[in-house]
């Protein structure tokens, strides 16, 4: 999970339209909800590898700050809490 916090919304809105996501291969969008302040984007990214995502946060890096957490679906943390259940 990515938490972009927005400096400047219309100019990371600007150049997604321009540029698409920029998103290296093996990174893949997943979906993304943002506040209706457009402070914040809260987006699912997937990858195996974490330099990707360090790679497409640099592309962003003069328009976002970011929070990253690794996070799982339900399913995997109801089976890590109740294994054989």
């Amino acid at each position: 999970m990515v938490i972009e916090h927005f400096h400047d919304p219309a100019a990371v809105y600007r150049r997604f339209r321009e540029r698409g996501r920029m998103a290296p291969d093996g990174l893949t969008y997943v979906s993304s909800w943002v506040t209706p302040d457009l402070a914040r984007c809260y987006q699912v990214m997937e990858t195996a590898d974490r330099a990707l995502l360090d790679q497409w946060m640099r592309n962003w890096s003069d328009l976002a700050e970011f929070e990253i957490h690794a996070v799982i679906t339900s399913k995997e943390a109801a089976e890590r809490a109740l294994p054989g259940s």
